[in-house]
């Protein structure tokens, strides 16, 4: 989460105080090169959970960290094993999702799978992640989960609350001349809309809803779609491929900020047909780029668009279908994009920082 963390760590600065990032250095991981396979992420390991947690209790050591005014947060869940090296009552953590934690435990919802090592390792993170005494989760959704997971544990004890997400990174709407530039050097046409997903190509994403789509929308839309994120699976490219409509689906890997911000201003709409989430960035960075949303109609996406957004059931491509189609209303879609703005109000930088300083009991300077 090296985006949050920067993120946090500027808005702190930006109140008046002094604040720093530390990250597990690189030592073991410098031989991670090896010939032997998959020895570099074991390398990795070494680094991350047995020589970083001795630099931390060296750094603990030096005088100013033992000030009283001083916290430490941990910026990600999968990290709450460093609580055993820190003074647990100045720490706080920020869950940005318990995905992975609940498919460890079988829940098929998650779409998450763990290997045999990752069952292991998601307990070790949940078993230390239930130590912590102030937890802020990113959504609703995401708090509930931990505390249905959490048997055994009075959270109304700990201090657990939602921290919504701010951006983590410059999204408004693009100077139209600006934008087409950057879409036709990315091969667009002017004159082919488009339907946009971003992320990555995991199950949960569920990227084949969008192909589904375009079979649903037939002879009433003649777009294509767009990935922008991860380059196409073989198997959903497989079966676009059956279904004969390699030329109606547009992969764009690994998007520059720029254009990225390009793509959001130009499609017709965005589509985020997520199965899970623990928060969903992209929804909000349609919204601040003035492009309707169609999501998920599964928590949190609804929490998350704060009622700007089509929402629609990711088991029927048909309902997103014809979500789409409903935006050649125009009053509906200028609503849609006009709530869009509004509600992306709620996710600033000002406003999350704010609600840290709170869970960390930090006076302002």
């Amino acid at each position: 989460m090296k985006l949050f963390s920067t993120m946090l760590n500027k808005g702190l600065i930006n109140k008046g105080i002094d604040a720093e990032i530390w990250v597990p250095s690189v030592f073991f991981g410098y031989f991670s090169k090896s010939t032997i396979k998959g020895l570099g992420k074991w390398l990795g390991y070494l680094d991350k959970w047995v020589l970083f947690p001795i630099i931390l209790r060296i750094r603990l050591l030096k005088n100013r960290y033992r000030n009283g005014e001083i916290r430490f947060h941990i910026c990600d869940h999968s990290n709450s094993p460093y609580l055993a090296h820190l003074p647990l009552l100045k720490s706080a953590i920020t869950c940005h999702d318990v995905l992975a934690i609940r498919g460890a435990f079988g829940f098929e919802d998650a779409y998450c799978t763990p290997s045999k090592f990752g069952l292991i390792l998601q307990k070790w993170i949940f078993k230390n992640l239930l130590k912590a005494d102030k937890i802020a989760t990113v959504s609703e959704l995401t708090l509930n989960q931990l505390k249905d997971l959490s048997i055994g544990i009075n959270a109304a004890n700990k201090n657990w609350q939602v921290i919504h997400n701010a951006f983590n990174g410059d999204f408004g709407v693009l100077p139209k001349d600006e934008s087409t530039e950057k879409m036709r050097a990315m091969g667009f046409s002017d004159e082919v809309p488009f339907l946009l997903h971003v992320g990555s190509s995991l199950e949960r994403k569920n990227r084949k809803l969008l192909v589904d789509m375009l079979i649903e929308l037939g002879d009433k839309w003649n777009g294509i779609v767009c990935f922008a994120g991860e380059e196409i699976d073989p198997d959903l490219a497989s079966y676009i491929n059956s279904r004969d409509l390699h030329n109606r689906v547009k992969s764009i890997q690994r998007p520059t900020h720029q254009d990225l911000l390009a793509l959001y201003c130009s499609c017709e709409a965005f589509v985020f047909p997520s199965f899970s989430e623990g928060f969903g960035w992209p929804l909000i960075e349609a919204q601040a780029c003035g492009v309707p949303v169609i999501a998920s109609n599964i928590a949190p996406m609804p929490e998350v668009s704060g009622g700007a957004a089509l929402h629609a059931s990711p088991y029927h491509a048909k309902d997103f279908a014809d979500a789409f189609l409903s935006l050649k209303d125009l009053s509906l879609r200028d609503r849609l994009i006009s709530n869009g703005f509004e509600n992306c109000k709620r996710f600033s930088l000002i406003r999350m920082t704010e609600a840290y300083i709170s869970l960390f009991n930090l006076n302002r300077n």
